[in-house]
């Protein structure tokens, strides 16, 4: 179900959502946190259709904000979606227009589950300072994607750095370092000496591998930039270098990957690239300090202050 409600206020949007609690027979005491989509106008239905997915994993409030602040006119227009349209959760899109769009912090805390964690996620764009940003401010946990904007930007927001920051460029990692960590573990592969990562011109992730790598492995560790039109994109592959020989993950299809190891035939292994829908269920599960990403964004920000020029 979907009702407008435009030209309205947060007391009458709040109103609703319980009259429609009650008309549903749905409470909202099973929601766990709350997330905001900070959004631009058109709403990206991808980042909300993923919400509403990772809502079967965590029942939760999604609230998308719209601000406009270059309207002429001063009015907040609300869509609320429940039931079959939402998932196991409420979806509130907010469109604040001209001076309504200042205090968009205001808007969300008369939206937010009481006791409840707070999400913020930028799909897109998102501040410098997400940890000062005013919708930082109120949240646990602060999403980004660097990847949706500038391959670049995910290292400029290192510095900026605040315990509970996290980025998609992070999250989409997880299966390579989860095979990775399957190679080190075997016997017989002798200690890493030196790492090889190299990425896509498009990929932070490239980087924060690498980051990790160096953090957990405590060995020289290199990356390289492929500047090509090459449909992979993302990490294309890592090379780990032992007394015994090397180990190489190397993605052949944006699905699949080739495991080359010393004395072994190549095996081919199932890597299909994470979902938008897989990164936020994931993201969704941690309402803490994610204390290993702090890490590697420090071991990040070490690299970063060592490459400048003096």
């Amino acid at each position: 179900m979907i009702e407008q409600l435009p030209n309205t206020t947060v007391s009458k949007i709040a109103n609703r959502l319980v009259s429609l609690r009650l008309e549903g027979g749905v409470s909202a005491l099973g929601r766990v946190l709350t997330l905001v989509i900070s959004a631009t106008d058109p709403v990206d239905e991808a980042a909300v259709e993923a919400a509403n997915h990772a809502s079967s994993e965590h029942p939760m409030r999604v609230i998308v904000l719209v601000a406009l602040p270059e309207a002429s006119e001063s009015r907040l227009d609300a869509e609320i979606r429940v039931g079959a349209d939402a998932g196991a959760s409420d979806v509130i899109i907010l469109r604040a227009y001209g001076e309504v769009s200042s205090g968009l912090e205001s808007l969300v805390n008369g939206l937010l589950l009481p006791d409840a964690p707070v999400v913020v996620w930028w799909p897109g764009e998102a501040p410098e300072l997400p940890g000062a940003d005013p919708l930082g401010r109120i949240a646990q946990r602060r999403i980004t994607d660097s990847a949706a904007v500038d391959a670049d930007a995910f290292t400029d927001r290192v510095l900026a750095y605040t315990p509970g920051d996290t980025d998609l460029a992070w999250t989409r990692l997880t299966r390579w370092r989860e095979y990775l960590a399957a190679i080190l573990d075997q016997a017989g592969f002798g200690p890493v000496t030196s790492v090889d990562v190299v990425g896509g011109l498009d990929s932070p992730s490239t980087r924060v591998l690498a980051a990790w790598l160096k953090l957990a492995l405590e060995v020289p560790t290199e990356f390289q930039i492929v500047r090509d039109d090459s449909p992979l994109g993302g990490v294309r592959s890592v090379t780990l270098h032992s007394a015994n020989g090397a180990a190489r993950l190397a993605r052949v299809a944006p699905d699949r990957a080739v495991l080359s190891q010393p004395g072994q035939p190549d095996h081919e292994i199932v890597l299909p690239r994470r979902t938008l829908r897989e990164c936020i269920a994931e993201e969704l599960r941690i309402l803490d300090e994610d204390v290993t990403y702090g890490r590697v964004v420090g071991q990040l920000e070490l690299d970063t202050r060592t490459e400048q020029p003096a």
